[in-house]
Parts: structure tokens; sequence; C-alpha cells
């Protein structure tokens, strides 16, 4: 099969033969139509992720079929008996475990979902880890409710828009933090109430004039902006942390958070009944995922340059097959 295969750090992963996967006991071959990438894909080709095994490929989200059936992956090895908490054992689809970015992808049967009838096979690849992640940060550690007024720093990432998508599905007023006005007035078109660009010195007063406060924050930067963000929260607010891409946390005064009783909260991926219950919600109010552009699978080394540019809205994806497929912000794309 075609594949792309990261033979080194600090290369781009090759488009290259690749022996077909066999499954093993309970794994099922997925022929995949379309896949994903997330910012872990770029981190493992910067030698910036744990357990690096080589060569490898990468590729966590996935669309395709098999046996017939049309489907989307649930890209958790491992979650564990404990809801709150994966086990020591919990990996993700893409490393150690060859992922996605290929055209066949061995998984095991239970890790199949019916691809949402609404989406096309981009939009429907975008989904699942970002999609989950978005998902429990937001309703399982957020308890986000109608009429919330909810935070979502760095909007034009996948998980950020997911959590600004989900948060307006479910009622919530939503405000942003990004990083040009560009990307800002893209949120305020998805149903964002307002926000403020982070490059700027004062945004943390630009968003203080819009709203009172924010009862939901969902960050995936940290770094020295983080105490700002608590400043903005009201009494009894939940801050969510689904990432560090800015670095540590400095200058937190704890009676900032004990006086307003604020809750700040770890969160990573999400278990499996959250998965569904994430599909469920995405068929429920028919929600499109946000491509950001397509590439041909032969064309990755592109994807993953874009990638590493950081300057998407939304998710990059690469197509293995030729279906009709519409997307949103398309810039690459080969004949279908």
């Amino acid at each position: 099969m075609k594949a792309l295969v990261l033979h080194a750090v600090h290369e781009q992963p090759r488009y290259v033969d690749y022996a077909d996967p066999m499954p093993a006991p309970g794994e099922v071959l997925v022929q995949v139509r379309a896949a994903a990438l997330n910012r872990r894909d770029y981190f493992v080709t910067q030698g910036l992720y744990p357990g690096i095994v080589l060569p490898i490929i990468l590729g966590s989200d996935g669309a395709g079929v098999c046996e017939g059936r049309d489907v989307i992956i649930n890209p958790n090895i491992n979650w564990g008996d404990n809801p709150a908490v994966q086990s020591k054992y919990y990996n993700i689809l893409g490393l150690p475990k060859n992922g996605t970015l290929a055209e066949q992808v061995a998984v095991a049967a239970d890790r199949l979902h019916d691809k949402p009838a609404h989406l096309d096979w981009a939009q429907a690849a975008a989904l699942p880890l970002a999609g989950m992640t978005a998902w429990r940060a937001l309703f399982t550690k957020g308890q986000v409710q109608p009429g919330h007024h909810v935070l979502v720093t760095g909007a034009g990432g996948g998980v950020a828009l997911f959590a600004i998508q989900f948060a307006l599905a479910a009622g919530a007023q939503v405000f942003v933090t990004t990083g040009s006005h560009e990307k800002l007035e893209r949120a305020k078109q998805l149903g964002a109430s307002g926000g403020a660009i982070y490059r700027d010195s004062d945004w943390d007063r630009q968003l203080a004039a819009q709203c009172a406060g924010f009862d939901v924050v969902i960050d995936s930067a940290g770094g020295p902006g983080f105490p700002s963000l608590l400043k903005l929260c009201n009494p009894g607010a939940r801050v969510v942390i689904y990432g560090g891409t800015v670095g540590k946390i400095p200058d937190v005064s704890p009676q900032l958070i004990f006086w307003r009783q604020l809750a700040i909260l770890g969160s990573t991926m999400a278990n499996d009944t959250e998965f569904k219950a994430m599909l469920e919600f995405v068929n429920h109010h028919h929600i499109v995922p946000i491509v950001d552009s397509v590439f041909d699978l032969a064309d990755g080394a592109e994807a993953f340059k874009r990638l590493a540019a950081n300057t998407q809205f939304g998710k990059i994806i690469l197509i293995l097959s030729k279906p009709p497929i519409a997307h949103q912000h398309e810039t690459h794309r080969s004949p279908l």
C-alpha cells in the first residue's frame, strides 16, 4: 500500500510503498478515505513526543470503509476502566501503532463507529481526536450549560474550533482569543459574540469590556497570560486546560482562586463513552467540522509544512481516494 512514513525525526514523512497491515485477532482492516493531521503529528516529527518509534505511519484521525460500512475511527487504545482518567497503558492510534496516513489501517473492531451521514469524508476525518478532546473539556470538565459565558483560547486550532461549535450548539455565549483579525472574524461568522487578539497587550481588557465575566474558560496555551484568564472569570467559574503551547504558568495568585471559588481542571482526550456521546451530539446538531485545507496523500509533505506553520483555521486533511467532496476554505486539492 501507499503510506506517509516517518523514518527519522526532523524530517518530513515520505510517501512510499509500505507493507499492508496484518490485522491481529479482534482487528479489522479499514480502507482509509481521508485522514486528518493533529499537532501531535508535528511534535513527533520534531522529536517532541515521548515513546517515538521509527519508522512509523502517523495519523490518529481517519474515516473510511470497512466491509462495506462507512466508518470513522475512535483513536483511543486502552483507556482503561476508570472513566475519570486514562490507564498507564493508554495510547493513541498513530504512535506506537501505525496510524491513518495510509491506504489501509488495522484497528480493533470496537474502535469503529458509523460515519455521520451529513459529513463528507474530509469532514468526518476531521472529527475524532479534536472532537473528543473538545467534548471532554467542555462538558465533562467544564460542565457548560445554556446561557453560560464561555471563553475559548486559540481559535483556529481544531480542538478550539470544536469547543466553539459545541458550546454554541449547547446554548452558551462564546468569546475567543486568536492570533489574527481574520481568524477573529471567522470565529464570529461561526457564532462567537466577540473576542480579542492575544498578541495585543490589552487583550484581557478588551475581553473585559465585551463580557462582564466568564463561567467557563477552555485553554490550550498556559504561559504568562494564564493569570489574566483567571481575573476574567466569574465566581465559581471552571477553567479547563487541555494544552500548554505557550509554556509554564507563572505568578498565579492562590487568593484569586480560593476567594472566587475557581476550579482549575486538566483534561486530555476522552474515554470511549464520551467519544460516543460526542458523535451523538454532532449527529443531533448536524455540526460540520471546519476543514482548513485538503491535500492528496502523495502531497503529505506539503500538508506537514502547513501544519508546522500553525496558521490554519480548522483541520488539515489528506485524501486517499476520489469521492465527491465539498470543502470549506479549501486551499489545496487535486482534481477528483
